[in-house]
């Protein structure tokens, strides 16, 4: 089957995603800046998964670029992939509106776990079903960075037991590396494009 729907319902999702987070922060009852101030955990809560969700985006982007078509299991392990990103406003109003207390906190970076497995599953079962001498597998190879960012936010998470501010440096630091996935899987499944449509 055609991967089309696939990728609109997910932009869609995602978009919901974000316009659900930048209705948390609601309107403070105020014209000082007082009110503004404590509306900032929110904000910073909101500034982070923003990042995180348009980073998803990006990477879904560029992985589906080097797809072709798809199966029933891709569909269900990209649904897994929205579910868990579906719980991000939750937890990121949660944390804002308790000033980033360690539960929350917690519960957050479960949420980022989670989300990182579930692109990781998607990522293998798309890998499975192109086969390993297909553009995306080589685009991938055998997703070492995808390994490691599993172990990072599990770091991270432990870190909220100690400290939260270290878990949320931890969680910033793990945008950058997002961010460098995203770099990464766009070059490749460019190079990967070009290379196919060369033969």
């Amino acid at each position: 089957m055609h991967k089309t729907r696939l990728e609109a319902f997910s932009d869609g999702v995602m978009a919901i995603i974000i316009t659900i987070m930048v209705l948390e922060l609601k309107i403070p009852h105020g014209d000082n800046l007082d009110t503004i101030v404590h509306l900032l955990p929110l904000f910073l809560s909101y500034v982070l998964s923003f990042v995180y969700v348009g980073i998803y985006w990006n990477n879904h982007h560029h992985m589906f670029f080097a797809v072709d078509k798809i199966n029933g299991k891709v569909l269900w392990s990209n649904l897994h992939l929205l579910f868990w990103l579906s719980l991000v406003p939750f937890a990121t109003g949660w944390m804002g509106e308790n000033h980033f207390a360690q539960w929350p906190v917690v519960l957050y970076g479960i949420i980022l776990l989670m989300n990182g497995i579930a692109y990781s599953v998607l990522a293998l079962i798309l890998m499975q079903q192109a086969g390993k001498d297909s553009k995306l597998a080589k685009a991938f190879g055998k997703d070492w960075k995808g390994k490691v960012s599993v172990l990072l936010y599990l770091l991270a998470i432990g870190l909220a037991f100690f400290n939260t501010k270290l878990s949320l440096i931890g969680y910033s630091a793990l945008l950058y590396y997002g961010s460098s996935l995203t770099r990464g899987s766009k070059k490749n499944c460019l190079t990967m494009k070009r290379i196919d449509n060369q033969d």
